[in-house]
């Protein structure tokens, strides 16, 4: 069966990385919410998708520079860009939402810098690049005191996070991102990202939407690779990764999301 986890907690619907986001996304049905984690100058987790706060908040600067207290200041855009009541969360913030929901969490471990933390190549020579020392140990930490670590989805474009939660976490389900252009580039098949999640050790393979089809399900699951796909905000395009069985189906829109799998 399908789940849906709300892309940033819903983010066409309230604003991303919210609280109140992954409130009403959860009230909504959704079975997961999909949160995003950099870590601070003072080694917290601050859920918030860029590096920087430009985009997202009325505040400059990079997300490394500042300390929690700053971040927790930090008022946050809708999805009209206009300024709202809400403020960037810590994880532990966010955690305690889905704990007391009963829901699910997909941690996405972001780059310290622009890129993904990661660069591909032909014949798919996949090289890791930089991340935040020490990140992987306090999300695994916050997971475990909130009492989540049995209903959360490390993810991370980055091969690197995904092999040091496995060495700290076995158990724990992981997932390597994989976009399109990360495919382009390594001169591959879409259906060759299953073999790389399982390279890194990697329970689930994450795919940009437009790469899924019934090769692809067909290599996870004779690999007993889980899929998940992202984001999807196309209710046909919806119906069509449901139908061929992904795992988890992620989207901006959980309304849209839930009356394609019948459960409006």
């Amino acid at each position: 069966m399908t789940r849906l986890a709300a892309h940033r907690g819903g983010a066409r619907l309230w604003p991303e990385n919210s609280l109140r986001a992954f409130r009403e996304s959860l009230a909504l049905g959704a079975d997961l919410v999909e949160l995003d984690v950099h870590l601070t100058a003072d080694g917290a987790l601050a859920v918030i998708h860029d590096a920087t706060l430009r985009r997202t908040t009325d505040r400059l600067g990079r997300v490394r520079t500042r300390t929690a207290a700053e971040l927790r200041r930090a008022r946050l855009r809708g999805p009209d860009r206009r300024l709202t009541a809400e403020h960037v969360p810590m994880l532990e913030d966010a955690l305690a939402i889905v704990a007391e929901a009963g829901g699910g969490v997909l941690v996405e471990v972001k780059a310290p810098g622009r890129s993904l933390g990661v660069r591909y190549f032909p014949r798919s020579r996949i090289r890791p690049g930089a991340r935040y020392q020490g990140l992987e140990e306090r999300a695994i930490a916050a997971l475990s005191s909130a009492r989540l670590l049995e209903r959360a989805n490390l993810m991370s474009f980055n091969p690197a996070v995904i092999e040091r939660a496995r060495t700290l976490a076995p158990r724990l389900s992981t997932t390597l991102l994989v976009s399109a252009m990360h495919v382009r580039l390594a001169r591959a098949r879409p259906a060759d990202t299953v073999a790389w999640a399982l390279r890194y050790g990697a329970t689930d393979v994450g795919l940009k939407y437009t790469l899924v089809d019934e090769r692809v399900m067909a290599a996870a699951r004779a690999a007993r690779v889980k899929v998940g796909v992202w984001t999807v905000n196309d209710e046909p395009e919806m119906r069509r990764v449901i139908a061929l069985g992904v795992d988890v189906l992620t989207s901006d829109r959980p309304d849209l999301a839930l009356r394609a799998l019948g459960r409006a």
